[in-house]
């Protein structure tokens, strides 16, 4: 009997997020890794080891030049609950790995580690890079900037009746 590892659910969670319209590539599966475990990006051995484990229990495919979650992987994340945090969702995950049953006949997903750790720096650099990652939160800042103020619908108002008063 296989035992899941650490490792396993934020893969899994970070496969659901990276792929959402086409396959994940290592780079995007990577980032969306960094995002869940909050700077924590698990050594490219123990990603291999959770690859191979989680594509011979028949959870992650490959696909398309990419990662994919299989139906049985699917089925394991679609009751996450909407409002919880990645811990959370984590946890989750990890308490239905615990009861999925064992059954490795699924081909293993081979991922050489020289791959993962060109998709750790690109992602490093990415960060440091003046572009823009989709996969990271925004900051209460920048929330806060993208609001308009509460009265600005009045105060045009105000200059509208002004001006036909005025004009």
């Amino acid at each position: 009997m296989h035992v899941f590892r650490d490792t396993d659910a934020p893969l899994l969670l970070a496969t659901l997020m990276a792929s959402k319209r086409r396959a994940a590539d290592l780079v995007g599966l990577v980032a969306a890794l960094d995002l869940i475990l909050e700077g924590a990006i698990p050594p490219p051995l123990k990603l291999i080891d959770a690859f191979k484990r989680l594509s011979t229990h028949g959870l992650i495919a490959e696909a398309e030049g990419g990662y994919v979650l299989t139906a049985e992987g699917q089925k394991m994340v679609v009751g996450l609950p909407k409002k919880a945090n990645a811990d959370e969702r984590v946890e989750s995950i990890r308490e239905d790995l615990g009861r999925y049953p064992q059954a490795d006949d699924h081909p293993a997903v081979v991922v050489a580690a020289e791959a993962i750790v060109a998709a750790i720096q690109a992602h490093k650099a990415s960060k440091t890079g003046t572009g823009r990652n989709l996969l990271m939160p925004k900051t209460k800042a920048a929330e806060a900037a993208a609001k308009r103020a509460a009265g600005w619908r009045h105060a045009a108002a105000a200059r509208r009746r002004k001006a036909q008063r005025d004009g």
